[in-house]
């Protein structure tokens, strides 16, 4: 079972229940794989350590090229680390990094890729069995001059995960408990994040065990005392939620509302978007019956804009609930109706990291809004409309680099 160490702490209970009674409601696997995360991120922690030489070896040949540029990509919530990761991998090597999800990649590969280009291309999957991240590998190689893959992924099983014959490439595999068995991602999502931000502070990794403490103690805090709170929002009566988040936090949020959105299969229509963007038209979706989570930033800058945005609200359509989340009280706290709080002294975690234990609060609530549903949240789909690795994707042809003739596909 993916999540065992559950039954072996000396509070073996997940958010109030025994594992067994979460299995009775078909949760088991979600509720534990949610539940086990701070415990996972150390165990990822532990294999970036053991491979640092190794990774650092690839990287180096990889960063010989002056011209590299950095691609980080993968499919539905895998796609999203890549937006959180973007500006990080940007702003700790100095190398042009973009954020593609591979279904982009696949349908235009003439727009991304280019035979002038030596990327390296980072690729997140959980199973590794997505049609769209094979094919992306294989279209990389075939439009850029040059391309060092590294992937990382929770199957080793998966085709990804038995990539060790792409060259020059490095495979990555995080702990077996992070392929979540569930049909929604949760601890993949999370241990894949982490990882990938290791990675881009690969130089300072040493020096980050402060942050990767604070990273467990945040994430302890929420599992163990909003998930009450949690609850009791998740049977209000409400038919859509909306995640603001900025910058890295930008990236929670898509991640968090395709989080409930998925876990209430569909039920629940959620949408995402930066504070300030959010200005911009789509503040009209807010109605008596929304749902609004604030995922607010510890940077006193970024806090101004986002403090502003939260009054607009507040002084017109209010939603049904407003929640903060957020690592310190902040000057917002009166402006929302309930508030998930970090810490209240003065550590400060990097955004990046914010970002990882962020998504947590929209597991649980995915949860337990599932189950108010009558669903069953480790299967969600009542019609199968989504699955846990993506069905009936057909592979074509690509168009022949640089002068739009067609040859046979290199997938």
């Amino acid at each position: 079972m993916a999540y065992s160490h559950v039954e072996n702490v000396n509070n073996p209970l997940i958010f109030g229940k025994s594992l067994e009674e979460w299995q009775q409601s078909q949760a088991g696997h979600t509720a534990g794989e949610i539940a086990q995360q701070p415990w996972l991120w150390k165990k990822t922690a532990d294999v970036l350590r053991s491979q640092e030489a190794s990774i650092r070896q690839f990287l180096d040949i990889a960063f010989s090229h002056p011209d590299l540029e950095i691609v980080l990509t993968g499919a539905g919530s895998s796609a999203f680390i890549g937006v959180i990761l973007e500006g990080a991998y940007q702003k700790y090597t100095g190398r042009k990094s973009s954020a593609y999800a591979t279904t982009h990649l696949l349908t235009h590969p003439q727009n991304y890729f280019g035979k002038g280009k030596t990327i390296l291309l980072v690729s997140f999957a959980r199973s590794g069995n997505s049609p769209e991240s094979e094919a992306a590998v294989h279209l990389a190689n075939r439009y850029c001059k040059k391309v060092y893959h590294l992937i990382i992924t929770c199957s080793a099983s998966g085709k990804l995960g038995q990539s060790q014959h792409i060259r020059p490439g490095y495979v990555l595999l995080l702990p077996p408990e992070s392929n979540d068995q569930g049909l929604a991602m949760t601890g993949s999502f999370t241990s894949m994040l982490l990882a990938g931000l290791l990675i881009a502070r690969l130089n300072e990794l040493p020096s980050l065990q402060k942050e990767l403490d604070l990273l467990g103690r945040y994430g302890k805090k929420i599992l163990e005392e909003y998930g009450p709170l949690l609850q009791n929002i998740a049977e209000l009566h409400f038919d859509r939620t909306v995640f603001l988040g900025s910058g890295p936090l930008y990236g929670a949020a898509l991640e968090s509302h395709l989080k409930v959105q998925e876990l209430t299969d569909g039920k629940t229509i959620c949408k995402y978007d930066s504070f300030l963007s959010f200005r911009h038209g789509p503040k009209v979706v807010i109605t008596p019956s929304t749902l609004i989570v604030y995922l607010c930033s510890n940077d006193p800058y970024v806090a101004q804009y986002e403090l502003d945005l939260i009054k607009s609200i507040h002084h017109g359509e209010k939603g049904v609930l407003r929640i903060m989340v957020s690592e310190h009280t902040g000057e917002a706290r009166p402006y929302t109706d309930a508030s998930i709080i970090l810490n209240n002294g003065q550590e400060r975690l990097d955004e990046e990291f914010l970002a990882i234990c962020y998504v947590l609060p929209a597991q649980m609530l995915g949860l337990f809004r599932s189950l108010a549903l009558g669903l069953n949240p480790d299967s969600p789909s009542l019609n199968g409309t989504i699955t846990r690795v993506v069905q009936g994707v057909t592979i074509y042809t690509p168009p022949e680099p640089g002068n739009g003739q067609e040859k046979k596909a290199d997938t």
